[in-house]
């Protein structure tokens, strides 16, 4: 390989007042510092960096407070689950005391203390108007007692000789027809 022929009479690059102080490259030592940039290419490269490090950041810090937003909605969620489990066993507790007020034992016995006796036999209207069967008027002799389960194993039997005759007290049947045997609205 031939080397190319110099051309005389025309000097060589001059030299640029910032590099006086640098040395000249030469061969394969000049060919890649053409590659890498020269002061002013570094200066258009630092805003960018400082862009990606700000969006980097901005990045890490968005993601911290979404995990303490979540974090607080988590909290939140168990409290409020805390909260209605306590209010379903709240409802469940007032179900049962609702239950126990409207038993039929329960009744009978609010309104015995109210003064009221249970009522007569009833009288039916029909769709015509006309009255079936015999109204009877409520009386405290006919006042069965009926007790719960619970009160007949807790309750004391009295004496046989103490106890009032129960022919006296079992109220006779009416020998009047009465509406059990043609209900209309049943």
């Amino acid at each position: 390989m031939s080397r190319k022929p110099e051309l005389r009479g025309r000097p060589g690059p001059k030299a640029q007042p910032g590099q006086q102080g640098r040395p000249r490259l030469r061969g394969r030592a000049a060919r890649l510092a053409h590659l890498l940039p020269t002061g002013r290419a570094q200066a258009a490269r630092t805003p960018f960096v400082l862009l990606v490090v700000l969006l980097l950041g901005g990045g890490l810090i968005g993601l911290l407070v979404l995990n303490s937003a979540l974090s607080e909605g988590a909290f939140h969620l168990d409290d409020l689950q805390r909260e209605t489990k306590n209010l379903t066993d709240e409802e469940q507790a007032l179900q049962g005391d609702i239950d126990a007020y409207s038993a039929p034992d329960a009744l009978q016995d609010r309104a015995r203390e109210l003064g009221m006796v249970p009522g007569g036999d009833p009288a039916f209207l029909g769709p015509d108007g006309k009255v079936k069967g015999v109204p009877g008027a409520a009386s405290a002799v006919r006042a069965p007692l009926v007790l719960a389960p619970e009160a007949l194993a807790t309750a004391s039997i009295p004496a046989p000789d103490s106890a009032p005759n129960p022919a006296a007290a079992t109220p006779t049947p009416d020998p009047t027809p009465s509406a059990s045997t043609s209900n209309p609205g049943r």
